[in-house]
């Protein structure tokens, strides 16, 4: 069955408002069925886990359950879903347990074009060990991180490399899987940025190569969480900081205190609504999933196809990174003339949220010349509509005057 827009948002309560979002690369709104899923377990009875009370059977389940829908998701399994606050702080957590094992000596590489949360936390593990840090630098002309430009700085030295699987700023998706087996041909371990591609695409952590991967759910339709995906028994070899009392066990001994059920509900849910993007379809949720995501990946570039079509038209308006090669649904343009920050205001007061910044791709943002002050970034989700982009391209062609 085709992919149809109006029905996916008519399970978007906030764009009631009326503003067109862009902004979903920050974090996308959220449907229906999954305010419904926290909202409700807020209503029930839930308590710490276990086995003796309702309460207590209700709070596992959730759990059991939404390590289920992530290992759909990502094509992962259950026992290596781990769970947490955000992203930056499950990386922060594994840079500081797999640092333990590192020392004067060992290198770690990081990547120019990644979000600083998967930067700043490897270089700060490698500083407290004595560690080197090496980088790989993409190519500001393209946006394109090469697989030469990882293998260029991996030495027998590398215990670890962490790269992006698609960049905040420009879309950009690296060559993770000829990334993997150069950095395991080297003998170390890799860590993905999920962030950015997850929603966009079906991902399987397996083929990809990776041994860490992590995503935010609220990036994919669901609430403000961080996961991590790994093999169990890789995760078994890993020793965090942990309360005494704390369970020993994979993935649990990586989830500091209680979990937040609600959002878990809520994680699942969203899971589950992806997989029904496309109603009747059968299988099981991966299968869904799979369909779901491929009519929703056509959809999504359909709509960028529209913008970047639409933005070569105006004069003045220079859109980073290469248009033409395979990205996420993401476009990055300055205007001439127009401060960033002023371009974002001026839309915002027409009803279309496109924001200005570094998000956080600090190194990225300077790498292509942009300084601290970055550029309007343009992120197409699931209830992009035609005219939404037109909406955005009516403000940027008045804006220019």
């Amino acid at each position: 069955m085709a992919y149809d827009v109006a029905a996916v948002r008519a399970h978007f309560p906030a764009l009631a408002e009326g503003a067109a979002h862009f902004d979903s690369p920050g974090g996308s709104q959220v449907p229906d069925v999954v305010a419904d899923a926290v909202a409700g377990t807020l209503r029930s009875a839930v308590a710490n886990r276990g086995v003796r009370t309702a309460a207590e059977r209700r709070a596992d389940e959730i759990v059991v359950e939404a390590r289920r829908a992530m290992a759909d998701l990502l094509g992962g399994t259950p026992g290596g879903i781990v769970f947490g606050r955000s992203m930056t702080q499950l990386t922060y957590d594994m840079a500081r347990a797999l640092a333990k094992d590192w020392g004067p000596g060992d290198e770690v590489v990081v990547s120019s074009l990644d979000h600083d949360a998967n930067i700043r936390p490897w270089l700060q593990a490698a500083e407290s060990r004595g560690a080197t840090v090496r980088w790989a630098e993409f190519d500001p002309g393209t946006g394109e991180l090469d697989v030469a430009a990882v293998a260029a700085v991996l030495t027998g030295r590398t215990r670890l490399v962490a790269v992006t699987a698609a960049s905040n700023l420009l879309g950009t998706r690296p060559d993770i899987p000829e990334i993997a087996a150069r950095v395991h041909a080297a003998g170390a371990r890799l860590y993905v940025d999920g962030v950015h591609l997850t929603p966009h695409d079906l991902v399987d952590v397996g083929r990809l190569g990776a041994d860490f991967y992590a995503c935010s759910p609220y990036k994919f339709l669901g609430p403000h969480l961080g996961v991590l995906a790994a093999d169990p028994s890789l995760l078994e070899t890993i020793d965090p900081d942990k309360l005494l009392p704390a369970s020993d066990a994979v993935p649990e001994r990586f989830e500091l205190g209680t979990l937040p059920y609600e959002l878990l509900a809520g994680t699942t849910a969203a899971v589950d609504f992806l997989a029904g993007l496309v109603p009747g379809t059968g299988g099981t949720r991966r299968e869904r999933l799979a369909g779901s995501m491929a009519a929703l990946e056509r959809h999504e570039n359909a709509m960028l196809d529209r913008l970047d079509s639409g933005l070569a038209e105006i004069a003045g308006i220079t859109v980073h990174g290469a248009p033409h090669r395979r990205r996420t649904p993401t476009t990055l343009f300055s205007v001439d003339g127009v401060a960033p920050a002023d371009g974002y205001a001026f839309l915002a007061a027409r009803g279309v949220n496109a924001p200005a910044g570094t998000f956080y791709a600090l190194e990225c943002s300077r790498r292509l010349g942009l300084g601290d002050t970055g550029a309007i970034r343009a992120g197409v989700a699931p209830y992009t509509d035609e005219s939404d982009v037109d909406r955005l391209l009516k403000g940027v062609r008045e804006l220019r005057g």
